[in-house]
């Protein structure tokens, strides 16, 4: 085999093989769907918990990067604490083991029927479930055929002496191994993928295993750019779960190659995989490198958390995500149980305020964070809302008095109008993007109008709150007044939007963002009227 033919047999199986454990991955995504997110919102409630949830999602995904950056958006959003994060983060090492366990079976020879299933169940069925399993299995087939080809590309790289000798190097700079390993992975952006390679390389005979350990230990660093690079623009916090897996991975190379250097370490992982192929015991070496470094680490998580915390300094608002008043144990009591649900309820509506309040600043400031805080503040009012609903709906199954069914009915009815609020106030961050994005440029008079009507608003809504909360029936005739002042707003400034249009001072895409700002508003308003209608007894 000549030079040209063993690096195209190389790449296109590096290709092949990049290809197929992406599609596997998206398939097995698509298939699980937002049952990911779930596992990693509620099996988190302690570091140990938070483990198993990292390696369950990454052991279904197939990428310990896929769960790394999807932790990151959690936290991102505020549904993740960092401490809960970093519990994910070093689950999710040991679930990436998976796939170098499964490379190293050898099944190559199965390769071409398993992508026939996969494209069976890919172009011939109509239901989208099918259609991701086949993914699954034509992705799973084409990672063993990228994987046999790359073995055939590289035999032949054990007789050049150059190779020898670089390998031969490796050997007596440990530390060179980890940087050839951190920068592959880099490259190819798929620790799974170089640790296949690596195995692809033992297998023809061109490293050993003890050279390829090092290369392993960078393959772990290397993975965590993924992660870093999807914190880019993100909160503090996000950010701070990114470095804790380039910590953690870093962290556990130090502690791992100077057990390598004396010898140790090799001969652990030959007492469980002596027998076996060398790729089963390089994918042993991963595994029990992953969950030996996940062991030490385990117990000083919140240190790590602390010394993330000193090195990405700032100031953060802390959202507490879920129910805070809904215990199950007072739906014996109704009466307690509706003062429960209207605290909750109060909350909610305070974060859709919230929510409303930091769209308007980022439209008007363009502040990133402010961004956020709106993002995260309408993911919890829009769980809120399902929790609370239920809780109520459970609540109502009991025997009430007719005062405790009227409250809970209108506790139902109010719930709607302040989530729908929080989602006019997510229109309002969007539509703030995208003027931001393309530079849209508001005329003084267009912009002195929109804070006049924001601040009837959110003025408007703040007492419709209040009126629910003290059941002040003469709060409720104000916020009905205040509606109709915003409708009328609405319309004056429709008009006054297209007069400056002809007359040139406004710019047209600026005027369609105007525009639907203001019946974002005007909506807002009318939510606020149904709260106020509800309260006085007239739904």
């Amino acid at each position: 085999m000549d030079t040209k033919e063993m690096l195209f047999m190389f790449l296109g199986g590096l290709g092949i093989f990049l290809y197929g454990i992406r599609s596997m991955s998206e398939g097995l995504q698509k298939a699980a769907g937002d049952r990911l997110k779930t596992i990693l919102e509620k099996l988190t409630s302690n570091p140990i918990m938070g483990v198993i949830a990292g390696a369950l999602v990454t052991a279904i995904i197939q990428s310990s990067s896929g769960t790394t950056v999807l932790t990151v958006g959690l936290v991102n959003a505020g549904l993740l604490s960092l401490r809960q994060a970093i519990g994910i983060i070093m689950g999710a090492n040991i679930g990436t083991t998976i796939t170098s366990i499964m490379i190293g079976f050898k099944i190559n020879e199965y390769s071409l029927p398993i992508i026939a299933i996969g494209a069976l169940l890919l172009f011939f069925s109509k239901k989208k479930t099918v259609n991701y399993w086949g993914k699954v299995f034509f992705g799973f087939g084409m990672l063993f055929l990228g994987l046999e080809l790359m073995s055939n590309g590289m035999k032949p790289l054990r007789s050049l002496d150059i190779f020898v000798d670089f390998m031969r190097t490796l050997s007596e700079h440990p530390l060179l191994g980890v940087l050839v390993g951190t920068v592959f992975t880099l490259i190819v952006q798929s620790s799974s993928a170089t640790i296949g390679v690596l195995q692809g390389l033992a297998e023809s005979g061109g490293i050993t295993f003890h050279q390829s350990i090092p290369i392993l230990f960078g393959d772990n660093i290397g993975t965590t750019v993924t992660a870093a690079l999807a914190a880019i623009g993100t909160t503090i916090t996000a950010k701070r779960a990114a470095l804790t897996h380039v910590m953690f991975n870093i962290i556990g190379t130090v502690i791992f190659l100077p057990l390598l250097t004396i010898g140790i370490f090799p001969k652990v992982v030959l007492f469980f995989a002596d027998n076996l192929n060398i790729k089963m015991q390089i994918a042993f070496a991963h595994g029990i490198f992953n969950i030996s470094n996940m062991l030490i680490q385990l117990p000083f998580i919140g240190l790590l958390a602390l010394l993330v915390t000193k090195i990405i300094r700032g100031e953060e608002q802390t959202l507490e995500y879920g129910p805070k008043y809904l215990d199950k144990r007072f739906l014996s009591n109704p009466s307690v149980a509706i003062g429960q649900a209207t605290n909750e309820l109060l909350r909610m509506g305070k974060l859709a305020k919230e929510s409303l309040t930091d769209g308007v600043e980022y439209f008007f400031t363009g502040n990133e964070k402010m961004r956020n805080y709106s993002l995260q503040k309408e993911v919890i009012v829009n769980d809120l809302d399902r929790n609370i609903t239920d809780y109520i709906v459970r609540l109502t199954q009991c025997s009430l008095s007719k005062v405790e069914s009227n409250r809970s009915t209108l506790l139902l009815q109010t719930i709607n109008d302040i989530e729908r609020i929080g989602d006019h106030a997510e229109n309002i961050v969007e539509l703030s993007q995208y003027a931001h994005d393309h530079n849209l440029p508001f005329s003084n008079e267009a912009t002195i109008e929109l804070k006049k009507m924001i601040d009837l608003t959110v003025d408007t809504y703040q007492m419709a709150l209040d009126a629910l909360e003290n059941d002040n029936h003469q709060l409720a005739n104000e916020v009905m007044k205040n509606e109709k002042a915003i409708d009328q707003m609405e319309k004056e400034y429709r008009k006054g939007h297209l007069r400056r249009l002809n007359e040139g001072t406004c710019f047209g895409s600026s005027g369609v963002i105007f525009l639907d700002i203001i019946s974002n508003l005007e909506r807002i308003g009318d939510h606020s009227f149904n709260i106020a209608q509800a309260v006085l007894g007239e739904l």
